[in-house]
């Protein structure tokens, strides 16, 4: 009796767990979020059958829809960009004595077209920059993190990059 039980239990969430909804949405600040719960002005987010998944080891790529026709890519509607990474500064590496400014560089493949922008999350805070190379002022001692993402012309993420953390440090006047 305990069996059945127990196989019964284990349907039951196999059921459930198979029959659960993913929704999407982009909040005010243009960042893409999935969740099971349901959010004002999010959409279901189709799967396919998981037997005909690509599981290879490519990293996945947030891709957008191009608004300008002047390209072969951009006249079929799909454009993406294929990487995004910091090549300064790198991923755990300590500054020293920066006096409060930071270089950062972005590698964007294919280039940044015209009409998209970058936005740079300095600490979790949103900053638009305009280009992929550029300075951030009031960098001080500490731990800090970095994040970048390509807006097209309506603002919609098109890729993000990976986050990054690294480390500030200044020769105290004590020593």
């Amino acid at each position: 009796m305990s069996l059945r039980i127990v196989i019964a239990v284990i349907a039951l969430l196999v059921t459930a767990g198979a029959s659960a909804q993913i929704y999407k949405w982009i909040d005010e600040d243009g960042v893409l979020h999935y969740s099971d719960q349901a959010h004002p002005g999010a959409e279901i987010v189709v799967l396919p059958d998981s037997n005909r998944g690509d599981f290879s080891s490519r990293p996945r790529q947030v891709t957008g829809t191009s608004r300008n026709s002047e390209t072969g890519d951009q006249q079929s509607g799909k454009f993406s960009y294929q990487s995004l990474t910091f090549s300064s500064p790198q991923s755990e590496q300590t500054l020293w004595n920066i006096g409060g400014t930071l270089e950062i560089s972005l590698n964007l493949q294919p280039a940044l077209r015209p009409d998209d922008r970058v936005r740079i999350y300095f600490d979790g805070e949103p900053q638009m920059v305009d280009a992929l190379r550029f300075e951030m002022t009031e960098v001080w001692r500490g731990e800090h993190n970095l994040q970048a993402e390509v807006l097209d012309s309506t603002g919609a993420l098109m890729i993000r990059s990976e986050p990054l953390r690294f480390f500030v440090q200044q020769t105290s006047v004590n020593n």
